[in-house]
């Protein structure tokens, strides 16, 4: 069978959230960015996003806040929502054209022709593409973030359960959100809407944990050894989750310094979403970064596309530098403000712990850390007419 041969302008690997709203953010300023995804299909599927000001702000400006924003109450007007993640990526690929997202295309390696590519990119189905950008949106273990030598994200010593709850006659929950905080633990319930709760649990991973990937015996493990002590309604929730919701996995992180002094970008090619800034969830910025490294990343890239009439390699070199300066230290400080407020939060309850916890960490630090989450990313630059490509 002979082989397929494509070029592309632009590539991006992996469709998660990064993804699909970077090609958004790039053909709002006329560029077209084929996303390349493992799976077969959009992964549409699993629980629940919090979304804060900032991400509102960067939705806003990839012009798929308004599809959102029906769908959820509003209940702390400039606050965090929580929505679905499947509601999330299909507002976001619904924007694209239909062909902007490749499945079943699993990358195998990367060339580089020169420095400043083009680039060459093998599938695992054979097809081969030549593109002049590559941008890695393709997860904690990111394939281009190997390729330019980022370093490995590093255990948090942490796990995380995640799980939808459907009840079909109504769940009569009328909290918003629920949270129970213990030494090593902290569980809670968020209310999607009158028929469906997001729930979470966060712990400390007992050394030499076996990791299941079986739902339902996850779902057994959750009712009868982290909800005993706990009321009801959260065993009451967890039964009645979507298994095919329910997951497992270890929680990443990328050292602060890493992504500070370490390569974030090399020629061309560059990393979105996890694939930059793995980060533990205390501070519920995970998704939000990523929405804003799309809008940051399309401002810098269409500006010098805009300005040059096409994509130039050079120049986008210095592009994509702009948009790796104006991240790197943002990430790097949210990283480490999540760790310091999971440390606070669950580190024990020794005397000078609580004096931290208490006198410092909730009067003090906590409230500088969410207030560093309210950001606003910026817009895309103005495309004219004669600027598209196709």
């Amino acid at each position: 069978m002979e082989k397929m041969v494509l070029e592309e302008q632009i590539v991006i690997v992996g469709a998660g959230v990064a993804g699909p709203a970077t090609a958004l953010s790039l053909k709002r300023v006329g560029i077209r960015g084929l996303v390349l995804e493992r799976s077969d299909g959009l992964r549409a599927s699993g629980t629940g996003l919090t979304l804060g000001p900032n991400a509102w702000l960067a939705l806003d400006a990839l012009g798929v806040a308004h599809k959102l924003t029906p769908l959820y109450p509003v209940r702390n007007k400039g606050g965090p929502i929580t929505v679905h993640r499947k509601a999330l990526l299909e507002s976001l690929a619904e924007e694209l054209p239909s062909n902007l997202i490749r499945f079943s295309s699993k990358p195998v390696s990367i060339e580089a022709q020169a420095q400043e590519g083009p680039y060459i990119i093998r599938l695992e189905d054979g097809t081969v593409i030549t593109t002049k950008v590559l941008i890695g949106c393709d997860g904690v273990h990111s394939f281009v973030a190997r390729k330019f030598g980022l370093a490995e994200p590093v255990n948090s010593g942490r796990s995380a359960v995640l799980g939808l709850a459907v009840f079909p006659e109504g769940h009569g929950v009328h909290e918003d959100v629920l949270q129970f905080v213990d030494v090593g633990k902290r569980v809670g319930i968020i209310t999607l809407s009158d028929k469906e709760i997001y729930w979470f649990l966060i712990f400390n991973t007992p050394k030499g944990m076996a990791v299941t990937r079986d739902p339902q015996q996850i779902q057994k493990q959750v009712i009868e050894n982290d909800a005993k002590d706990l009321p009801p309604i959260y065993a009451e929730v967890v039964r009645h989750s979507d298994l095919s919701t329910l997951t497992l996995a270890p929680l990443k992180l990328r050292l602060p310094w890493d992504l500070i002094f370490g390569n974030v970008s090399k020629g061309n090619m560059t990393v979105a979403g996890d694939a930059m800034h793995p980060m533990t969830p205390d501070l519920g910025q995970g998704g939000c970064l990523a929405l804003e490294d799309a809008v940051v990343l399309g401002r810098h890239i269409g500006e010098s596309f805009i300005n040059n009439g096409k994509l130039v390699p050079g120049a986008m070199v210095e592009a994509i530098e702009g948009y790796v300066k104006e991240r790197r230290w943002r990430a790097a400080w949210l990283i480490a403000g999540s760790y310091i407020s999971r440390w606070a939060q669950l580190g024990g309850e020794g005397w000078l712990m609580k004096m931290f916890r208490d006198v410092i960490f909730y009067r003090f630090l906590l409230r500088r850390l969410i207030g560093t989450a309210d950001y606003d990313c910026g817009k895309l630059p103005v495309l004219n007419e004669q600027n598209k490509t196709h």
